[in-house]
């Protein structure tokens, strides 16, 4: 779709596999997922350790580490 942004969401968990959550779905969407993945049980129980969103061109655009929180983008 024509000027539509897409984003694709990864994790990892406590063993550092990595897991393909989403692909190519709007901004909503991965974001509603990141918030399953970094507040919901599978966290909770300490098997998320790390949580991406790439967008179209793979570049990262939202990073959150187990043991920091979110790291990217910063908060300023």
């Amino acid at each position: 779709m024509k000027g539509k942004k897409e984003f694709s969401v990864y994790w990892w968990s406590a063993d550092g596999s990595q897991h393909e959550e989403l692909r190519f779905v709007d901004v909503d969407t991965a974001m509603n997922r990141v918030m399953t993945l970094v507040k919901g049980p599978a966290s909770k129980l300490g098997l998320v350790a790390r949580v991406i969103i790439t967008d179209g061109g793979d570049f990262t655009c939202f990073e959150w580490l187990k043991d920091k929180g979110l790291v990217y983008p910063p908060i300023t």
